[in-house]
């Protein structure tokens, strides 16, 4: 809204104005919950890298193969965590998506009723104008008739 509106729509263009900025807010949200989502996906992809990538050598003392054992099982865990993080980040991708839509499509209704009521101004000016210039050709068809008749 680069315009300033008409002055019968400055009550809607405030309306277009707020819910231009929840429009934004939604969209930055959006944005963030995806770079998030980004995030997580990029840790579980790495921490199953890294599961796939640790071998258990086949000859190997207890301990060691104990501490590769608890190692291998608390990046089992990790990995489930960040599943469970990476599933709950996609529910808000989602939320977040769905409201920035919303936010987006009431913006484009109240966007959308402005152009309606400027183009109906326009379209009764052009008719005001187009009036005019016939009232003016009859009067000047008038005195050029009474001109001829003298």
């Amino acid at each position: 809204m680069s315009t300033r509106p008409h002055p019968a729509d400055r009550g809607l263009a405030a309306v277009a104005r707020v819910r231009e900025v929840r429009e934004t807010d939604s969209r930055i949200g959006l944005q963030q919950m995806l770079a998030e989502q980004a995030s997580v996906a990029g840790r579980l992809a790495a921490l199953e890298q890294g599961l796939a990538n640790a071998a258990v050598p086949a000859v190997t003392t207890p301990a060691a193969l104990l501490a590769d054992r608890t190692a291998l099982t608390g990046a089992g865990v990790l990995i489930g965590e960040t599943r469970t993080a990476l599933d709950h980040a996609q529910v808000l991708t989602a939320e977040s998506r769905a409201r920035w839509t919303t936010d987006k499509t009431r913006l484009a209704a109240v966007e959308h009723l402005l152009e309606r009521r400027a183009a109906g101004r326009r379209t009764a000016a052009a008719r005001a104008e187009a009036r005019d210039a016939d009232d003016l050709a009859g009067q000047a068809w008038a005195r050029n008739r009474a001109g001829a008749r003298r």
